[in-house]
């Protein structure tokens, strides 16, 4: 069955959703290198159990393969680290909030590189659309909130500066897959490539003697547990929706759609913590429903 470019990157803005809120307990206890690491490997095993079924590995070939490569490297190699280490500082809301402009960064190079280009409807909805995630996540704490995955640790720079350099790289993980989606590589095949070279690069810190890479904790069954089902959702199905997306769409609307995944954290966040957002957020996220109806109806 067919489904539309927009719905599979709304799609995968909701696995995101889900792995940021599961993520933060077996990130915290492991560190975000190792946390990466085990999820990675998790997630590697799996997508390549279903290549070897499905025979899709076929797709793959040298001039799909090297751009990949270089997109799991930066996407999920550095990306994923710089984002787990930044929401390990900050908490889920605050990095969500950064972690969305990569939607900003994905639309100019998709303009400047690839000659893609907006219609005023389209630019109106992405407007509203990353309008409302930016208030949505800014004024969703109450005062005096004291949960701690409200309350940042370490240097507030430093965690600023790792969620900006995870959405740049998830754009550029995005623009170099891009051409090889479009080519008709698989997408579970593309997924499993991606992750299969940022794992083996997380493997090779951590035999060179990275200290960072080293976890903070032992793992244990429930962390493995934990962090295995984070990557199924997260990397697994997720980052599968957006290179399906890749194929059609363009990587500026895919990446403006994905980007309403803090937003989808709400209310996960109010299940997690027992309380409502606060009224900016239902603010936010009313602005940023409005703007997703706008794009799904041009």
């Amino acid at each position: 069955m067919f489904v539309s470019t927009d719905f599979l990157a709304i799609g995968a803005a909701a696995c995101w959703a889900i792995s940021s809120v599961s993520s933060v307990a077996p990130s915290r206890h492991l560190g975000a290198f190792a946390f990466t690491r085990w999820r990675m490997l998790a997630v590697a095993l799996l997508l390549w159990s279903i290549v070897a079924v499905t025979g899709s590995w076929r797709s793959l070939n040298p001039g799909a393969a090297w751009p990949l490569a270089t997109s799991g490297l930066l996407g999920i190699f550095v990306g994923d680290t710089a984002l787990f280490a930044a929401m390990n500082r900050l908490g889920p809301r605050r990095c969500g909030v950064l972690f969305a402009t990569h939607a900003l960064f994905s639309a100019a190079l998709g303009m400047i590189f690839l000659n893609e280009s907006m219609g005023w409807q389209a630019a109106l909805g992405a407007a509203l659309t990353l309008g409302g995630v930016m208030i949505a996540v800014l004024a969703g704490q109450h005062k005096g909130e004291d949960h701690a995955w409200e309350l940042h640790r370490g240097h507030l720079g430093v965690g600023v500066a790792l969620a900006l350099l995870a959405a740049l790289c998830q754009s550029l993980g995005s623009f170099l897959a891009k051409p090889a989606m479009a080519a008709g590589v698989d997408p579970i095949a593309a997924s499993a490539l991606r992750v299969s070279v940022a794992c083996g690069a997380h493997f090779l810190l951590l035999g060179l003697g990275f200290s960072r890479s080293r976890a903070h904790q032992p793992i244990t069954l429930p962390v493995l547990a934990q962090t295995a089902f984070n990557g199924a959702v997260g990397m697994g199905l997720g980052m599968t929706l957006i290179l399906l997306a890749l194929r059609q769409g363009d990587v500026g609307m895919v990446a403006i759609l994905s980007s309403v995944s803090p937003v989808l954290v709400l209310p996960l966040l109010w299940i997690r913590l027992g309380r409502a957002p606060a009224p900016g957020a239902w603010a936010g996220a009313l602005l940023t429903v409005l703007g997703t109806a706008i794009i799904l109806s041009r």
